[in-house]
C-alpha cells in the first residue's frame, strides 16, 4: 500500500513542476508554449512573467579582423589578432500583455587583444580593457499567432546604447539601431524558426543578423536548440543549447557558439540560471 502511494505521489511532483501551458497548449506549441519569443536563444515570456537571467559567457578568437585606425593607430589595413574576453551578464524580460513584451540586458567584462605579428603600426602587443560591455533594450511584439496551418510572425525593434565611446575593444563606441522579424512554426519532430534583421550603425543601414533555428522538447525536464546563425555572409556560427528545467520557476541554460567562418567567433561558451517570476 506504501509504495503505489508514493509512486503516486512522486508522479504529482513532476505534473505541478511542469509548466502548466505545456500541458494544455496545442500540439505545435508543445515545445516552446504560448510565450512571445525573446532574444535569448530558447527564451519566452507570457502576460505578466518577470523572466531575471544572470549567466557568464567566455569568448575566444585566434583570429579576430581589426584594422590599427580603429583601435587609434593610424593604419586602415586589415590585421588578424588573438582576441579572449569574459562576460557577466544580467538580462530582464517582462510580457506586458499576450502579445507584446521588453527586455534589458547590461554586461561587465574584461578583454584582450594580442595584434598580428604582420601589424607594423605602433600598436601595444597586447590591448587590455574592462568595464561596462554593452547595454541593450527591445521591444517585442507577435503580429500573428500560430495556429494549426499558419506560422507564428513576430518582430522587434533594439537600442544599444553608446556608453563606451573612447574604449575600444569592449561595449559599444555609437548609437545601434536594429528592427526584425520571425516566423515560428511547430512540427510533430520539433520547432523550426526563421528570423532576420536589419541594422542602422555608423550612420549607415546595412544587413543585420539572420538565423535558423530548431527546438525540441524531449520532456518536461530537457529542451535542445540548435540554430545556424549569421551576421553578413563571412560570420556564420553554429549555436547549441541544452536546457535542464530543474524547477517550475528556474531552467539552466548550457549554450556555446562554433565559429563556422573565419570572420565568426571561434568558440563562445555560455553558462546561466533563468528565473521565472
Amino acid at each position: 500500500m506504501v509504495r503505489p502511494m508514493v509512486f503516486a505521489l512522486a508522479i504529482a511532483a513532476v505534473a505541478a513542476a511542469r509548466p502548466l501551458e505545456a500541458q494544455d497548449s496545442p500540439s505545435y506549441l508543445r515545445d516552446r508554449g504560448t510565450g512571445i519569443r525573446m532574444s535569448m536563444l530558447g527564451t519566452y515570456v507570457r502576460q505578466g512573467e518577470l523572466l531575471v537571467y544572470p549567466f557568464f559567457e567566455w569568448y575566444a578568437d585566434r583570429n579576430l579582423e581589426y584594422k590599427p585606425s580603429e583601435l587609434g593607430y593610424g593604419l586602415k589595413t586589415d590585421y588578424r589578432g588573438r582576441f579572449r574576453a569574459s562576460e557577466g551578464i544580467l538580462y530582464f524580460a517582462y510580457g506586458i500583455a499576450p502579445d507584446l513584451a521588453v527586455e534589458v540586458e547590461g554586461a561587465v567584462i574584461s578583454a584582450e587583444l594580442r595584434k598580428s605579428p604582420s601589424d607594423t603600426a605602433t600598436v601595444p602587443s597586447r590591448i587590455r580593457e574592462s568595464g561596462l560591455g554593452d547595454v541593450e533594450g527591445q521591444i517585442r511584439w507577435r503580429a500573428q499567432r500560430e495556429t494549426a496551418s499558419r506560422p507564428e510572425i513576430w518582430t522587434f525593434f533594439e537600442t544599444v546604447l553608446p556608453l563606451q565611446r573612447q574604449r575600444h575593444i569592449i561595449g559599444t563606441q555609437d548609437w545601434e539601431f536594429s528592427a526584425g522579424f520571425g516566423l515560428t512554426k511547430g512540427y510533430r519532430w520539433g520547432t523550426m524558426t526563421f528570423r532576420a534583421s536589419a541594422e542602422y550603425t555608423d550612420r549607415q543601414v546595412d544587413a543585420g543578423e539572420y538565423a535558423i533555428e530548431w527546438m525540441r522538447r524531449f520532456s518536461p525536464t530537457w529542451r535542445v536548440i540548435a540554430a545556424v546563425e549569421g551576421s553578413q555572409l563571412d560570420e556564420i556560427s553554429l549555436l547549441t543549447e541544452v536546457q535542464l528545467h530543474f524547477s517550475g520557476h528556474a531552467y539552466l541554460k548550457l549554450n556555446n557558439g562554433w565559429g563556422l567562418t573565419p570572420n565568426a567567433t571561434d568558440f563562445a561558451p555560455e553558462v546561466g540560471v533563468l528565473f521565472s517570476f
